[in-house]
């Protein structure tokens, strides 16, 4: 990286992406960039002054030291191709942040199938009064952004399994919150996962394991390093005890070695997140941080953005969106939020890639079928770096799903549920792709209805 002063990244809109692109402009390099579509990411490196080119050209590689790209790019991209042609040094994503990961003697890597962002998140919010240099998947307000440079020997990024990207890595902390059947477009079957999850483990001095995940411990069955294993069924260093639902926020006792050291009160929902919590709280003790530290920060952590977030709630009506895009998450997405007394619950859910649709259906159609759900509302599926090769649509999940219809625009789902919610009613869109857009449409639409009935 010496002799590096010009980097461009292709598939700069990216969250990983935009994440280093936003270190790289801190540390003072030159950068441009590109990207298949506009988004709020673009236009924030935009108003940097930064050169993005929405779209794919090879007049967009003009002479830098460096490109990176993102896994979502392939061989025969017009700028990576210029790129192979004129000998321009590349590098993946997972790379990059490989040499950011060196320069770092405590790094803590947080990897997982599902749970990744809220738990780097988590991490960041204990470790923040050290300076901690965060690389994390969603805006999250404490960061102002999605990344930030610090000045401590504290390094924390999320490590993503797709294309075995993590394996880049070598944290001196390694996290494994479970592992699950995802990505199988790349890993075609479970166990593959789980062995590439092994290989992650042994590039890490330190584990922080999940012994309720048993796939997270088959993988890790070899490691010869130090082993943290936290839980809520079996006996752990790390445990939560008296789980108590607080309207969907939740309280528990944290013990180590059997022994309760504290109890905590998150102000997020969900089973889900006392794990999380677990592994962060695992995380900071081994990096000898006190326990009422631990506890005050995580008592203020109101998550990211996109992790069951409150958008408004206005005529009676509470809005809320969620980065859910797997059956696992979907489902623990939606049992957080039948805890909270709804009267009723409309989903609007954005199926996110043609193989996750058609190899999970069975797993969709039995978790979406498992809840007492008013309406499910499905959008086109979203087409993300990959070709219709399955044949699948929405319809197809729709046809098997209770109260389940499709509508193909954001405009025309804000309008059905401005006609059909009432007071009392959660609308919560679903997805890992925009569709955070249509929850913003369905406030505008509830606004517009609230200024008509003061003013008929």
């Amino acid at each position: 990286m010496k002799n590096i002063k010009k980097i461009h990244f292709i598939g700069i809109g990216g969250a990983g992406m935009f994440a280093l692109a936003c270190i790289a402009i801190e540390q003072n390099f030159l950068v441009s960039g590109s990207d298949s579509q506009d988004s709020c990411n673009i236009q924030n490196l935009k108003k940097r002054g930064i050169k993005v080119y929405v779209g794919h050209d090879k007049k967009n590689i003009d002479n830098p030291d460096l490109v990176v790209y993102s896994g979502a790019i392939k061989k025969d991209n017009l700028e990576f191709a210029e790129a192979i042609k004129n000998k321009i040094k590349l590098m993946t994503r997972s790379q990059f942040l490989s040499k950011i990961f060196k320069r770092y003697k405590n790094s803590i890597a947080v990897s997982g199938s599902h749970g990744k962002t809220t738990t780097t998140s988590m991490i960041t919010q204990i470790l923040f009064k050290f300076d901690p240099t965060v690389i994390v998947g969603a805006y999250f307000k404490l960061i102002n952004g999605n990344s930030r440079i610090g000045n401590s020997d504290f390094v924390v990024c999320e490590a993503c399994e797709y294309l075995d990207s993590f394996l880049d890595l070598e944290p001196n902390v390694g996290v494994i919150l479970n592992i699950d059947n995802d990505h199988l477009d790349y890993f075609k079957n479970l166990e593959n996962e789980i062995n590439s999850f092994g290989k992650f483990a042994e590039k890490c001095n330190v584990l922080v394991i999940n012994k309720d995940d048993k796939n997270s411990v088959k993988a890790t069955n070899n490691f010869a390093g130090k082993k943290i294993f936290y839980s809520l069924e079996s006996n752990s260093e790390f445990m939560a005890r008296n789980i108590q639902n607080l309207n969907g926020n939740i309280s528990f006792d944290v013990s180590q070695d059997n022994n309760i050291i504290f109890n905590i009160k998150l102000k997020i929902p969900g089973k889900h997140n006392v794990y999380n919590a677990l592994a962060a709280i695992a995380v900071c003790n081994f990096f000898g941080l006190e326990n009422q530290d631990i506890k005050s920060a995580l008592e203020v952590f109101s998550g990211p953005e996109r992790r069951l977030e409150t958008i408004s709630k206005i005529n009676g009506i509470t809005i809320m969106d969620d980065f859910a895009h797997h059956p696992t998450e979907i489902e623990a997405s939606l049992k957080a939020v039948t805890e909270m007394n709804f009267n009723r619950i409309l989903l609007v859910f954005q199926p996110h890639t043609f193989s996750r649709t058609y190899l999970l259906m069975n797993d969709f159609i039995r978790v979406f079928s498992s809840f007492n759900l008013f309406k499910i509302i499905l959008t086109d599926i979203l087409p993300i770096r990959e070709k219709n090769i399955y044949k699948i649509k929405s319809e197809d999940l729709a046809s098997k799903i209770p109260n389940c219809i499709c509508l193909r625009t954001f405009e025309r789902i804000a309008e059905y549920l401005a006609e059909n919610s009432k007071s009392g009613d959660l609308v919560l869109t679903m997805g890992g792709g925009d569709i955070y857009k249509c929850a913003r449409m369905i406030l505008e639409k509830q606004i517009s209805s609230e200024n008509l009935y003061k003013n008929p």
